[in-house]
Formats: C-alpha cells, sequence, structure tokens
C-alpha cells in the first residue's frame, strides 16, 4: 500500500477501537474505510485480527460490566450464523446480502423507536424471537463482512442495558465471536500470512482508540448515548439498501 493507504487504514484502526469502548456503531464506518483500500475480501481478514485487538482492550476494560444471560441467549444463534456466512461467502450475491442486512438493520431500528413511543410497559423486553434473530444475522454478517456491530447495538438498546452493562457485554460478545471466527477466515484464505502483517502494523491504533474512547465514554450521557448508536445504525441501514 502507498503512505496515503496505510494513514486511512491507520484512522480505520482507530475508529474500530474507539467503537469497542466508546460509541458502538462508528465501527461501521471502518468497515467502509478498509473496503475502500483493500479489496473487500481481503479487507475482511485484515480488519478481524484489528478487531480482535480492539476487542481484547475492551474486555480488559469492563469485564466485569458484561449480562451474561443475554450473552449465553446470543452465543448458540451467533455461531450458528458464523457457519452460515462461511458457507456463504462466494455463493450469495453481495448485493442481495447488503439488501438483507440493511433492511435488517432498518426493521430493528424502527421496532426500538415504535417501543419507545408505546405507553405500555416501555421497559418491558421485546418478542422472543428478536434475540434469536438478532443473533443469526449478527453472526452472519460479522462473517461476511464484520459489520456486526450496529445489529447487536439495536438489539442491546432494545433490552435497554445501562451504557456500561452494554459496551461490556458487546465486548465480550465481539470478542468471542472473532475469536471463533479465525478458522473459518484462515481456511476460506482470507486471514493469511500477508493480511497478518498488515494487521500487525495497524493493531497498534486498534489499541490507542480503545484507549481513546474508554476516556472519551465518561462524558456521553446514556441518552445521548442511545442516540448515537441509532443513529450510527440508520445510516449503516440505510448505505447497505442503497
Amino acid at each position: 500500500m502507498e503512505l496515503w493507504q496505510w494513514a486511512l487504514a491507520a484512522l480505520a484502526a482507530f475508529i474500530v477501537g474507539m467503537s469497542k469502548t466508546g460509541v458502538t456503531g462508528l465501527g461501521i464506518l471502518a468497515v467502509a474505510l478498509f473496503a475502500s483500500i483493500i479489496p473487500a475480501r481481503e479487507s475482511v481478514g485484515v480488519m478481524l485480527i484489528v478487531l480482535i485487538a480492539g476487542d481484547v482492550v475492551a474486555v480488559a476494560a469492563y469485564r466485569r460490566e458484561a449480562d451474561w444471560p443475554q450473552l449465553l441467549r446470543l452465543f448458540p444463534w451467533a455461531a450458528a450464523g458464523v457457519v452460515i456466512g462461511a458457507v456463504a461467502l462466494g455463493r450469495i450475491d453481495d448485493t442481495l446480502m447488503k439488501r438483507l442486512i440493511g433492511v435488517t438493520l432498518v426493521t430493528l431500528v424502527g421496532m426500538v423507536l415504535l417501543r419507545r413511543r408505546s405507553p405500555a410497559a416501555p421497559d418491558a423486553p421485546p418478542r422472543r424471537w428478536v434475540g434469536p434473530l438478532a443473533g443469526l444475522f449478527g453472526g452472519i454478517t460479522t462473517m461476511i463482512a464484520n459489520a456486526a456491530g450496529p445489529i447487536m447495538a439495536i438489539y442491546l438498546l432494545a433490552m435497554r442495558l445501562p451504557k456500561m452493562v452494554f459496551i461490556g457485554t458487546t465486548a465480550w460478545f465481539f470478542l468471542v465471536l472473532n475469536l471463533f471466527k479465525v478458522p473459518f477466515s484462515v481456511g476460506l484464505g482470507m486471514v493469511n500470512m500477508g493480511s497478518l502483517q498488515v494487521s500487525l502494523a495497524l493493531a497498534p491504533f486498534a489499541v490507542a482508540g480503545a484507549l481513546v474512547g474508554r476516556w472519551l465514554i465518561r462524558f456521553i450521557n446514556q441518552e445521548l448515548f442511545e442516540n448515537l448508536a441509532l443513529g450510527l445504525a440508520v445510516l449503516a441501514g440505510v448505505r447497505m439498501l442503497l
């Protein structure tokens, strides 16, 4: 890569780190940046190791904040989604997959907004099928495009988790899931010695971003945090539909 490409990749890695410990949903911007400088398939493999670096910092910072009952409900469905995504890679048209993800994001955002406006039991948990759907699509999208952040953000917002618990739950979810994805990514050729060298060069920027995100989140209140996450998810969904 040329110098400007390395600079853009470093910025994307920094944003990855910030999304892990600050505002979940920023990661979709990093996905777009990586895909703009590295071929799409290769960018997924490069980004995976960078994501894991950010996940490790996030778990170290918020390891006690996770909602483990939520995680245990999501993990089996997310693992199934990863397997489906691995099988689907190269077999499903990219445009169709992006639109499916976009529809899912916009639908979940709509559900959250409807629950906020409902005068009856606004804090009641969503229907039972929402968790499995979020886990399944989260697994598929993270395997195909490292783009599950908005889906999980919308689901966890619907569960009305406090800000720090939200971040801790997200941190554990993606650390476990991204590690689970590594063998599949190696088998598909997306993670190899070449991509690993690029990832390791960018990992320190992800760690720096995670540290900045942890500092920044202290100044963001719960309502602003939720609105930012919702807004970024809507933008991600609309982008994938267009």
